[in-house]
């Protein structure tokens, strides 16, 4: 009986326990899928942290050293300002005295400006200054965003006030000494001597192919009051000037002096009413060099004139007060096309930039 008893708490005890571990081993694995644990990555660069939510690839992470640089050269290359269009005056061997100042290094369009002479002038000639640039080896005026390996400076060998001389020469010597030694160039300038006697030729040549022709108009009967003398020009093509007292035929190019101007008193310009204000008197000119022939500014000239006369009641005369006929404007066109064929035949002919520089 007492065994029989024994036996049978051993084997109770066993299937409690049995049990007990059973329910054990469910209750952790019940605790487990409620906190599923997270996998650990290592570190892939030193202190930092690779988010194993991240959806980029592996790849992605590798160093691209040729992708990088080549992102570098297309974001430069974006705000790299394009070379400017060339419509302004430029350096002219022709005209000018040139001095070149070679960098170090290349050197950067804003460290150029910040350096520039505070005034482009030489006594009465103008200074220029162009940079070589280094993406597309072409000449231009420095400007911001633009790496350069060259500079040039010129000035002008002559203009209307007279040729360049030792103190004018000397000044912009000066100017552009100063200004490479600040950037660190050296500067290689032309002997004195023999720009000087450069100037003085080609202001010799410049004197005798200088022409400016005029014509005036006089009223034949009562005066002309502005306001119809500023209507009947308006009605050819005329426009106001910059200047009182000025009118003027546009040029048929952008950035092209005017082909034709007709001017008359600057005083009376300034009357309150136009209306009241009169005139006995204009003058109808053009600026011989400063314009192609190729555009016909002489038959402009006197088409203008011809029709002003007609409309406006007035004498077409030279400035002795003589009238103008077909045979003293044929004599004219002669003599101005031998003035043509001179200013080509030393490569500055009408109109061209440097010898709008060269007759200013």
């Amino acid at each position: 009986m007492n065994d029989s008893l024994t036996s049978y708490l051993v084997i109770l005890g066993g299937v409690v326990l049995i049990g007990m571990l059973a329910h054990g081993a469910w209750t952790a694995r019940k605790a487990a899928a409620r906190h599923p644990k997270r996998a650990e990555v290592e570190p892939v660069d030193g202190d930092s942290q690779h988010d194993p939510f991240s959806t980029t690839s592996t790849m992605e992470h590798e160093p691209t050293r040729p992708m990088i640089a080549d992102a570098a050269a297309l974001a430069a290359s974006a705000v790299v300002p394009p070379p400017v269009k060339r419509t302004g005056p430029r350096l002219d061997a022709l005209v000018d005295a040139i001095a070149t100042l070679t960098p170090e290094g290349l050197l950067s369009g804003d460290n150029i400006l910040m350096h520039l002479p505070p005034t482009r002038r030489a006594g009465s000639k103008p200074v220029l200054i162009e940079g070589l640039r280094m993406d597309c080896d072409e000449w231009e005026a420095p400007q911001a965003g633009v790496l350069y390996k060259e500079l040039q400076a010129g000035v002008l060998l002559a203009n209307r006030t007279g040729g360049l001389n030792e103190i004018e020469y000397s000044e912009f010597v000066q100017k552009i000494q100063t200004m490479a030694d600040t950037l660190g160039a050296s500067v290689e300038f032309p002997d004195m001597l023999d720009v000087v006697a450069r100037a003085k030729e080609l202001d010799a040549f410049a004197g005798a192919h200088d022409a400016q022709l005029a014509m005036r108009l006089h009223a034949r009967g009562s005066a002309w009051s502005i306001g119809y003398v500023q209507q009947q020009a308006a009605r050819h093509g005329f426009v106001q000037g910059a200047l009182p007292g000025r009118m003027v035929l546009p040029g048929m190019e952008e950035g092209a002096p005017p082909m034709l101007t007709l001017q008359y008193d600057a005083q009376a310009a300034f009357a309150e009413d136009p209306d009241q204000a009169t005139l006995r008197e204009l003058m109808l000119s053009f600026d011989v060099p400063q314009t192609s022939s190729e555009h016909a500014p002489f038959k402009a000239w006197c088409a203008a004139g011809e029709a002003l006369a007609l409309s406006m009641d007035g004498l077409m005369a030279d400035d002795q007060g003589q009238p103008f006929n077909a045979a003293a404007f044929a004599s004219i066109e002669t003599e101005l096309s031998r003035l043509y064929e001179s200013l080509a035949a030393r490569d500055l002919a009408a109109g061209a930039p440097s010898t709008r520089r060269l007759f200013s």
